[in-house]
């Protein structure tokens, strides 16, 4: 089920969610929803505030495969080094903003069926799952924006680097 994006200022986007007790039907369900909502806006990764849901889970679609990871209860263990890029949010829309965050980023969390993982990311990836971690914590992506863009902004610089 497709659900409504939760768009900023709403207040649930700026408040520390709550860490998942229990991985059950309920849980398993909106990991789906989330899923199939991130794909209908086209979004890179989704946290569970951003369809009203207070809970500790995210998912992201990482690499050239776009591989979907679900993270219940994530917790960073380790990051290092630093890069900027433009990042967007689907609970701002038309709002785009180069960001600075580690490039490295080793995190631990649980999947849909209980079970504990540790995964590592570089570059993009790892600039995607540290910005759903922040949604789990309450901070949003607008109060790191180094230089905002428009969304004709960007595409103008996009068709730029096409040429």
């Amino acid at each position: 089920m497709i659900r409504e994006i939760v768009k900023h200022p709403a207040k649930i986007l700026s408040q520390p969610c709550e860490k998942v007790t229990e991985i059950n039907e309920e849980i398993i369900a909106l990991l789906d929803d989330m899923y199939e909502t991130m794909t209908e806006y086209d979004g890179m990764g989704l946290a569970a505030p951003q369809v009203n849901v207070p809970l500790r889970i995210a998912i992201a679609e990482l690499g050239e495969e776009r591989t979907l990871i679900e993270m219940i209860n994530p917790t960073v263990i380790e990051t290092e080094g630093s890069s900027v890029d433009i990042e967007g949010c689907l609970s701002f829309p038309g709002l785009y903003g180069e960001v600075e965050r580690p490039s490295y980023v080793k995190i631990e969390a649980y999947d849909r069926y209980g079970r504990i993982y540790q995964l590592e990311a570089e570059d993009y990836d790892a600039r995607c799952i540290l910005h759903e971690i922040d949604h789990l914590d309450g901070i949003l992506f607008n109060s790191k924006i180094i230089r905002a863009y428009t969304e004709e902004e960007l595409e103008e610089m996009l068709e730029e680097e096409e040429e």
